[in-house]
């Protein structure tokens, strides 16, 4: 239940977010995000984004997430591939019958198709930045 709430609030959460951290078009300029002043918003009880860059409902994009402890997102996969860096807790991933727990400073690659389960810590929960080539969704897999 809580993976299907995750994916409508994504859906709608990221049209809300987009540009509090975009140059204007046609600028080259440096931007700075930091996590700890981001305007997150809630997808799911447990789990909130703000989106730094593009678009996640149409394109390539980049956002900060985090997972409250213990929260579970139910298996799933995504139609692109993810890329995660872990900035506190960890990540905890699961797939092919093993669970892999991602700490800070390290980075998991998600094969876009993979079905996997995910969640944050049970004492920690997660911050972590997820990048996209494409559009991001969450396929629940019953």
């Amino acid at each position: 239940m809580k993976g299907l709430t995750f994916v409508a609030a994504v859906a709608a959460l990221s049209a809300g977010t987009l540009g509090w951290a975009q140059a204007q078009p046609g600028k080259k300029e440096a931007v700075l995000v930091s996590a700890a002043k981001a305007s997150f918003t809630e997808v799911a009880p447990g789990a909130a984004l703000a989106t730094v860059w593009g678009n996640p409902d149409t394109g390539p994009h980049g956002a900060l997430a985090k997972m409250a402890p213990g929260f579970d997102a139910g298996v799933h996969t995504h139609t692109n591939d993810l890329r995660l860096v872990v900035i506190k807790g960890a990540y905890l991933y699961k797939a092919d019958g093993k669970e892999t727990r991602v700490g800070p400073g390290e980075v998991l690659f998600i094969p876009g198709g993979t079905k996997h389960r995910s969640g944050g810590d049970p004492k920690e929960g997660a911050l972590f930045y997820q990048e996209g080539l494409g559009k991001f969704d969450l396929n629940p897999v019953k």
